[in-house]
């Protein structure tokens, strides 16, 4: 037994006043509560102890000794009480990084779900682009991301593929020219259009591919979100590129229309990026797992 078990020992007697109460508590043998409290009291030089009509009682040594003891123990006492919690998801928090689109899209109605089942739970979102929620996650700031395509990854890094997305350039009546019909990317040049400011992944992927279709486009105005982009959209500023979810209900109601091309714009995707580098809590792996079993039932 080492010094920790015997100040574990002594800490009981104390607070129980008997030896047997001790052994009790800790489910141990008597003989073995006062084994321990011989080789403290051996290792200190000092009686800790003395008998009391009902069981024993600290001496004037035992009592400076307890005050310091009792702190110490308390605060064990507390820190595996804290973790137990921990692990049976009654307290803990998270730090997930996501964007506008992947919070919108993917990862809201699964906060709510989980916040339901654990709302001990604390659940931080750091509302990012891609390229710096990765960075975060890769700096040990975030536990998760949700992310979209594409996006380099590293060693460390591993992705879950869990929604499919596509980019559509919307457009308002003024543009009902191009309605239904088949366009050449090349048209894009001569169009007013709205894009993303930044270096969004949304962006990033939208100009790769027109440049790899010898397509250079200098959009009119350039927005931070995309719900500005629908909107310049609807008062006809321009021609935008959203993800169609942004746009899907405006075009349910044909406020807006989709532009059509005879090259296909490449579908894309939502991941849940972690990094083998961070140790994953107990709270972070149950969220996942909800995740994942989600997605097993599509």
């Amino acid at each position: 037994m080492n010094n920790l078990e015997y100040y574990k020992v002594f800490y009981h007697i104390a607070e129980s006043g008997s030896l047997t109460a001790a052994a009790d508590e800790l489910a141990i043998s008597q003989p073995a509560v006062s084994q321990s409290v011989k080789q403290l009291e051996t290792a200190l030089g000092t009686k800790l102890f003395i008998r009391a009509p009902r069981g024993v009682r600290l001496t004037k040594e035992g009592e400076l000794l307890y005050n310091y003891v009792a702190k110490g123990y308390e605060q064990f006492a507390l820190g595996e009480k804290k973790l137990k919690q921990m692990l049976n998801l009654e307290l803990g928090e998270i730090h997930i990084g996501a964007s506008d689109m992947t919070l919108q899209f993917y990862l809201l109605p699964y906060l709510e779900q989980f916040h339901e089942k654990y709302p001990g739970i604390r659940v931080v979102v750091t509302n990012a682009p891609t390229p710096e929620t990765l960075c975060n996650l890769q700096e040990g700031r975030l536990d998760f991301g949700v992310v979209s395509t594409p996006f380099e990854e590293t060693a460390s890094l591993h992705s879950e593929v869990v929604r499919e997305i596509e980019d559509i350039f919307v457009a308002g009546r003024k543009f009902i020219q191009y309605k239904n019909k088949m366009l050449d990317l090349q048209e894009l040049e001569e169009m007013p259009l709205i894009f993303l400011e930044g270096i969004t992944s949304t962006r990033r992927n939208m100009e790769l591919f027109l440049r790899e279709n010898h397509v250079e486009v200098h959009p009119e105005f350039e927005l931070a979100t995309s719900e500005m982009i629908v909107q310049f959209a609807l008062r006809n500023l321009g021609i935008g590129c959203v993800v169609r979810d942004f746009a899907e209900e405006y075009l349910e109601t044909g406020q807006l229309f989709e532009l059509r091309f005879n090259n296909m714009i490449p579908k894309r995707h939502f991941c849940v990026v972690t990094d083998g580098h961070n140790p994953m809590s107990a709270a972070t792996g149950n969220l996942l797992r909800l995740f994942r079993a989600q997605q097993a039932e599509i």
